[in-house]
């Protein structure tokens, strides 16, 4: 996860890119990751954990009928939240670059009937976006840390690392 860390940092860096990460699965472990890194706070303005519902909404600006439609574990929200949370860590009234953002269900059980360990992975660039699902097996502890090294991944291969 480490490495993954570094190459998203060093790639940001070499683009003069600064980052936005907004979490809800995975509670503040993707910054967690990028912040082990030394160097970090030269790329990374900072994260928002939007572990509620409504607070993708009310902070990172996810479309409420979206999320009243179809909860929060869908592609879209995963999409709004990386692109809402760049304006969330906006410094000097400018947005971050990069925004990236989780958002799926680590159980033990699912709320809205969707399988545990489903997870939506937003990344939004000033070149592209993407969006990805993923399904891990394991237990809470499992789907949470391999939904970090995804968000990451998913991140380097936008990238081109």
């Amino acid at each position: 996860m480490t490495s993954s860390a570094a190459a998203v940092l060093t790639a940001l860096g070499r683009r003069g890119w600064t980052l936005g990460v907004a979490e809800s699965l995975t509670g503040g472990s993707v910054s967690a990751a990028l912040v082990a890194v030394p160097g970090a706070s030269s790329v990374l303005w900072g994260g928002v954990v939007a572990y509620a519902t409504p607070v993708k909404h009310s902070l990172l600006g996810v479309d409420e009928s979206l999320l009243e439609r179809h909860g929060p574990v869908h592609p879209t929200v995963a999409w709004q939240m990386a692109d809402g949370v760049r304006r969330a860590v906006s410094v000097g009234g400018i947005a971050a670059d990069v925004g990236i953002s989780t958002t799926g269900i680590a159980g033990p059980d699912s709320p809205d009937g969707q399988p545990v360990g489903t997870v939506h992975v937003g990344v939004v660039t000033p070149e592209t976006s993407r969006t990805v699902e993923f399904r891990f097996d394991g237990d809470r502890a499992q789907i949470r840390s391999a939904a970090v090294d995804a968000v990451l991944r998913t991140l380097c291969d936008v990238l081109g690392e």
